[in-house]
């Protein structure tokens, strides 16, 4: 299963949009999305706008490839489980965002295996197949350079504020 999420505070029309394309061309993927406050209204893929933190948690652990914005909570979640993630930064020249930030942080994180980052929606596309045929293969792999310590982690979540100190 693909697990999509762009995260619960701003609307992510082109990812969603993107999705929805692929899995029209790939009806034999589960796809599961959590697209909130996006516009777009996806036609060949499962979702709801909103999913409790238990839905988004049990998603993670169902899923083989994990499809978001680049928030560094999905990314960390996603990487405590040792799954495979694509990010597509929102970008605010287009809207879909205040700043640059998530630029920012996949300029700083695409080194690392495991983690594939789309500077459009046709890589997008390109990454999923790729990812696509390394299941098939059973060479998918989850790589422990995506690892993140659980001293950091609960770091992360205390500055976030989904953790209490």
């Amino acid at each position: 299963m693909i697990f999509v999420t762009v995260g619960t505070q701003l609307p992510f029309d082109r990812l969603i949009r993107a999705i929805d394309q692929w899995a029209s061309l790939n009806p034999q993927e589960e796809i599961f999305a959590q697209i909130g406050r996006t516009e777009f209204i996806p036609e060949h893929i499962e979702w709801e706008r909103t999913i409790s933190t238990d839905q988004f948690r049990s998603k993670l652990e169902q899923c083989q490839i994990v499809v978001a914005h680049a928030g560094m909570g999905t990314i960390i979640s996603a990487a405590e489980l040792g799954k495979s993630v694509v990010v597509l930064p929102r970008r605010a020249d287009l809207g879909e965002h205040r700043n640059d930030h998530q630029l920012a942080t996949v300029d700083r994180l695409k080194h690392l295996s495991g983690l594939d980052v789309a500077d459009d929606c046709e890589r997008l596309k390109q990454l999923l197949n790729e990812n696509q045929d390394s299941a098939k293969n059973g060479s998918l792999e989850h790589s422990p350079d995506l690892y993140v310590s659980d001293k950091l982690i609960s770091r992360v979540r205390m500055f976030a504020g989904l953790e209490a100190s």
